[in-house]
C-alpha cells in the first residue's frame, strides 16, 4: 500500500485497527512513534546495484491503556511527516515489536489494516543458477523418469 492509499482510507475511517499475520490485533492503545523514508542501497548476489525506497511507519505498544489513536490524528502525523520530510508516494512498511522488530507490508480489508508478511527472495536467480519454476507439465514420469522435459535430467 502506498502513502496516498493509506491517507485516503484514513479520511473515511471512524477508527483504526491493525491486524497481525496470525490474526491477533495490535492493542488499541498503540502509538505511531516514527514515520520516515528509508533508502536501502545494496548489491544483489549477481552484482547488480539496487535502490529500494519505502516509507516506514513504526507502531509501538506502550502501557498507556487510555490512549487511542484516532484517524484524524494519524492523518495529521502522516501529513506533517510528508511535508517536513518531503515524502514521495512510496510503498509503506510497518515496523512493530515482535520477538525483535518485525517489518511488515500493509494492506486493508475494509475493517482492519493488515500487517502482511514480507519474504526474502533472490534478485539474481539467473546469475546464481537458481532454476526457474518449471512450467512444462511432467510427461509420464512414472513409466520413464528420465524422458526429456520432465525436469530431472
Amino acid at each position: 500500500m502506498k502513502l496516498s492509499e493509506l491517507k485516503k482510507i484514513i479520511t473515511k475511517a471512524h477508527k483504526i485497527g491493525f491486524e497481525l499475520p496470525d490474526g491477533k490485533l495490535v492493542p488499541a492503545h498503540f502509538h505511531v512513534t516514527e514515520v520516515g523514508q528509508s533508502t536501502k542501497r545494496f548489491i544483489d548476489c549477481g552484482g547488480t546495484l539496487r535502490n529500494k525506497e519505502t516509507i516506514v511507519m513504526q507502531l509501538w505498544n506502550a502501557q498507556d491503556y487510555n490512549h487511542r489513536l484516532h484517524p484524524e490524528k494519524l492523518l495529521s502525523i502522516l501529513e506533517l511527516s510528508e511535508k517536513a520530510l518531503d515524502l514521495e508516494d512510496l510503498e509503506l512498511e510497518v515496523e512493530y515489536q515482535a520477538e525483535t522488530i518485525a517489518i511488515y507490508g500493509l494492506d486493508y480489508d475494509g475493517k482492519y489494516f493488515k500487517l502482511t508478511s514480507l519474504q526474502t527472495d533472490c534478485l539474481a536467480k539467473d546469475a546464481c543458477g537458481v532454476p526457474q519454476r518449471q512450467t512444462t507439465p511432467l510427461i509420464n514420469a512414472a513409466s520413464d523418469p528420465c524422458i526429456p522435459g520432465n525436469g530431472c535430467c
